[in-house]
């Protein structure tokens, strides 16, 4: 019975908080004004296409390299604002076309955003983010689902 009373928590090694994650194992070594001035510039760009009306170079582009880590809340937020900026401008008719043309690590990260664009319904279409998901797991399966839910890196 006294095997009961001992604390496994403590003894695990591999336990981890999102505030604990080791950046060297993700390659998350960038200073914080690097990474909110890429995310500034990449949103310039993605308005740039969305006006120029080229929306798969909008959705590639906004999907490209997005900062993880929690040091970079601000910046993960404003790529987050950036990409539902270009989810909300397509239209459902044409999301099956513009899935398929991503890589497979691109509809991974549109995964991601679309469950952070869900965590917050208050700020963004919940009904048109939902039209996203289910034609992105159409495209790349349910795989999909699993690799971003078991993922430490969160956008």
């Amino acid at each position: 019975m006294a095997f009961r009373k001992i604390d496994i928590d403590a003894l695990e090694e591999d336990a981890f908080g999102e505030d604990e994650i080791d950046f060297q194992e993700i390659g998350e070594l960038r200073p914080l004004a690097d990474v909110e001035a890429q995310v500034n510039s990449r949103a310039q760009e993605v308005r740039s296409l969305l006006q120029r009306g080229n929306t798969s170079g909008a959705l590639s582009t906004s999907l490209q390299n997005p900062p993880y880590g929690a040091p970079f809340h601000a910046a993960k937020a404003r790529n987050t604002q950036t990409v539902m900026e270009v989810l909300n401008s397509i239209k459902v008719a044409d999301v099956p076309q513009l899935v398929k043309s991503l890589s497979p690590e691109e509809q991974d990260v549109l995964m991601k955003y679309l469950y952070a664009g869900m965590a917050a319904p208050e700020q963004n279409n919940s009904g048109h983010l939902l039209a996203w998901h289910e034609k992105l797991t159409e495209v790349a399966g349910q795989g999909c689902i699993v690799r971003v839910i078991t993922d430490r890196r969160t956008v």
